[in-house]
């Protein structure tokens, strides 16, 4: 059996679960970015793709592919694979849902507590000797504790609900928005309260995206959901860079709507430095803390994923269907 992998050899070389598992396939790479034909080239006998979270799998591509049985993200989001053209070929599409959970969920509070501590802007003055002025500024300015703050989660899926027992544990009060109200029981296991959306935004001091990225999510944060947002509130997205769109926060945050932004994630990725919010935080330093979109590549996930993602491998082998399935198949 034939798997095309669009990804860093050496991660799964890292990541696999062992020799004895992969070395039973005929396993060919393809670095991200590749193009359509590229793919073909290498893999187009192929009978699974799988697929870097950021790589695109398009209907060009699934419709010239006649072994395919199952595209895998190696990750959770599965946005750049064409799940309709897959679900016309009755082929599977999985991801790693939950995988990375408890590792997102960890970022999302590293951002919060980065920028309620400043932390970018404390070091870069303690490197520039000013850390005697750097302390007294901040205690005449003052610092929020995360305990005071109320933290509203936008969807509830696997990694907002991960992060919401750690923000439980930091005595916040949390909030949560989502299109289906999850049940009571849930809400008491995570010491969760209920919110229509125009009732959270203006009442929250940090407000953290976990949506999936879909038609009705692409540009959900926008200039009229950032103006109703409590002023001088933080944003936090570990979910997807196309949850916000790029202008208006910037303009949130020039006119003091949002006291700042943390980011794992910017659209469109690759990140370059052109890009209209990279090149805002240059020119507005403290206001925007950025991480690489790291928050759900720890060593113990991409264990737990490919773990995961061989073993439906395996269940393709043997005619079995694989799990975590996110589209239909008839």
């Amino acid at each position: 059996m034939k798997i095309l992998v669009i990804g860093n050899p050496q991660r799964y070389e890292k990541f696999s679960p062992g020799e004895e598992i992969i070395g039973r396939y005929d396993v060919v790479y393809c670095p991200v970015g590749s193009e359509d034909e590229e793919l073909l080239r290498a893999g187009g006998d192929a009978d699974v793709i799988l697929a870097d979270a950021i790589s695109g799998v398009s209907a060009y591509v699934i419709d010239r592919m006649p072994n395919l049985k199952m595209i895998h993200s190696e990750g959770v989001a599965y946005n750049k694979i064409d799940v309709r053209a897959a679900s016309e070929k009755k082929i599977y599409v999985c991801n790693n849902k939950g995988g990375n959970a408890a590792a997102v969920a960890e970022q999302a509070v590293l951002l919060m507590l980065g920028l309620l501590r400043t932390v970018v802007p404390g070091h870069e003055a303690v490197l520039a000797g000013r850390q005697i002025e750097r302390k007294e500024h901040l205690m005449v300015k003052g610092i929020t504790d995360l305990a005071d703050c109320a933290v509203g989660l936008l969807g509830m899926g696997d990694i907002a609900k991960a992060t919401a027992a750690r923000l439980h544990a930091f005595g916040c009060q949390c909030f949560y928005y989502t299109k289906h109200r999850k049940e009571a029981s849930l809400e008491q296991e995570l010491h969760l309260t209920y919110k229509p959306l125009d009732e959270l935004l203006p009442m929250c001091d940090i407000v953290s995206l976990h949506m999936a990225v879909n038609d009705e999510t692409v540009g959900f944060m926008n200039a009229a959901r950032f103006s109703q947002m409590k002023r001088g509130a933080y944003i936090v997205n570990t979910g997807r860079g196309e949850l916000i769109d790029n202008d208006a926060l910037c303009k949130a945050l020039e006119v003091g709507t949002l006291a700042g932004a943390g980011l794992d994630t910017v659209f469109p990725e690759p990140v370059q430095k052109e890009n209209p919010v990279v090149k805002f935080a240059e020119d507005n330093p403290g206001k925007i803390l950025f991480s690489p979109h790291i928050g759900g590549v720890t060593t113990g996930s991409f264990k737990r994923m490919h773990r995961h993602m061989w073993e439906n491998v395996r269940r393709i082998e043997f005619g079995e269907k694989p799990d975590c399935v996110v589209n239909d198949i008839v």
